[in-house]
């Protein structure tokens, strides 16, 4: 794939959605963070049921903290790895109260220090909540790339590497969400929507569906 055909490929994306973002419920970047670390293996629909309970009654670190460890689960026991969870987000509390005075912080390094926060997880923060140009690989935005032949690669980093370099830099803020939005509702995972697709002459995935 060149490097014309990726940039049409973002600029009819662009156009099939005009406000990319995400689907989690937040407010600020603390509520996004928690969010996004909620919503590792479940769905946003679900992260966004339990957030609503939770965010209206602590939506600060000092506020779950004064819940405890015990009372968080309370409000996430209906999201999976929900002992997990809590668990890294009570010591990431502690951690934003410790050493950021209760900010989210706006680096990579910093954000990937935090318990239950990795690369991904962090990519979504300094994109979504500061609108910095980092794309976060999930599974939708790995099976695009790949099916596409927008960025294809082996695993999530390749890929993610192959997107910095290669998607037009008028579309990286946006790139994310166009990307996981895409996957989510046309480029599905197991029958792709093939027949509604705004990029289907330009994709090069070969076994397209009828």
């Amino acid at each position: 794939m060149n490097q014309k055909k990726r940039l049409a490929i973002f600029d009819r994306l662009a156009v099939a959605i005009p406000e990319p973002s995400t689907e989690l419920n937040y407010s600020n970047p603390f509520e996004l963070l928690i969010a996004v670390v909620l919503s590792a293996q479940a769905t946003d629909k679900g992260v966004n049921k339990a957030t609503a309970r939770l965010f209206a009654a602590a939506n600060t670190p000092q506020a779950i903290l004064a819940l405890g460890l015990e009372g968080l689960k309370e409000h996430i026991k209906t999201i999976g790895l929900f002992n997990a969870k809590g668990e890294n987000i009570i010591k990431l509390c502690r951690q934003l109260l410790d050493k950021h005075t209760g900010l989210v912080p706006k680096t990579r390094e910093e954000l990937e220090a935090l318990p239950g926060v990795g690369r991904k997880t962090a990519n979504v923060i300094l994109n979504t909540a500061f609108g910095q140009h980092t794309i976060a690989v999930d599974t939708h935005i790995f099976r695009v790339s790949n099916r596409t032949g927008i960025a294809p690669g082996k695993n999530v980093l390749e890929v993610e590497r192959k997107l910095d370099k290669w998607v037009p830099r008028h579309h990286k803020k946006d790139a994310h969400h166009l990307l996981i939005l895409h996957g989510r509702y046309t480029c599905i995972a197991r029958k792709p929507r093939c027949q509604s697709c705004v990029i289907e002459d330009l994709c090069e995935y070969k076994e397209k569906t009828g």
